[in-house]
């Protein structure tokens, strides 16, 4: 049996399925349920029971949690290939996040036991899944870092250059973030206000770094945009206090 074409991009893709045969990850495949979610629905919301792993083969969506306020924060989009709800393999576990479809996605699912069962017949699923675990903690630990250590702009300069790693498309201008990515998004991934973002946005506007739109941001000088990440090059006017 092959696989079809979404589901084998996005296996060669997931760290989760990474180094397994062609007849393990068939065994995988057949194992899990496909899943279809509209622009704006929910995979799961946070605190939901963890109950699945899910793997993105098409669309787009992003990760929020809610702080104990009520804030909203954008913690970052997923692509097609990325794993969602890892959670699901612990006992007991809630999403700690919910998951949120940006535009029309279809997903691979497994349910707890059998994923479970999976990670017995097939021990490099199980190292695979340790791996992803490392990596996720790995980002949280960094995001830590930004928020608490580096000024603003080096935070948005950070969060800008990955975006454009993880969606940019080169257009005549530069590098488009094509993501629909609002200040407010920007914002709450960066650890700041809309007002700040806004404001360290349209002063690069300004100097030639981004084009701006609704939604939109063309990154011009991508050098001038690792320079300010990096710390080598501080920003005329700007207030080294914004956090």
């Amino acid at each position: 049996m092959s696989l079809p074409s979404d589901v084998s991009k996005a296996f060669a893709g997931s760290i989760l399925f990474q180094n397994l045969s062609d007849s393990t990850l068939e065994a995988v495949y057949q194992a899990g349920w496909r899943t279809q979610v509209g622009p704006k629905g929910f995979f799961y919301h946070q605190g939901d029971p963890a109950t699945s792993t899910y793997l993105l083969l098409e669309g787009r969506a992003k990760l929020t949690q809610l702080t104990p306020d009520g804030h909203q924060v954008l913690v970052r989009f997923l692509d097609p290939g990325r794993c969602f709800g890892i959670a699901a393999l612990a006992d007991r576990a809630e999403y700690p996040a919910a998951l949120q479809a940006v535009d029309a996605c279809s997903a691979l699912g497994w349910e707890k036991n059998t994923l479970r069962d999976l990670l017995q017949r097939y021990p490099q699923i199980a190292l695979n899944a340790l791996q992803v675990m490392v990596e996720q903690c790995q980002g949280w630990q960094r995001r830590y870092h930004e928020v608490t250590t580096e000024c603003v702009e080096q935070r948005v300069a950070q969060t800008l250059l990955r975006l454009a790693r993880q969606a940019g498309q080169r257009v005549e201008t530069g590098v488009l973030i094509n993501l629909p990515l609002s200040r407010e998004d920007l914002a709450e991934m960066t650890g700041t206000t809309q007002f700040t973002a806004s404001r360290v946005l349209n002063r690069w506007e300004h100097q030639g770094l981004v084009e701006l739109g609704w939604k939109r941001i063309v990154i011009l000088q991508m050098h001038g945009l690792v320079a300010i990440s990096e710390g080598l090059t501080t920003q005329k006017n700007s207030n080294r206090g914004d956090r």
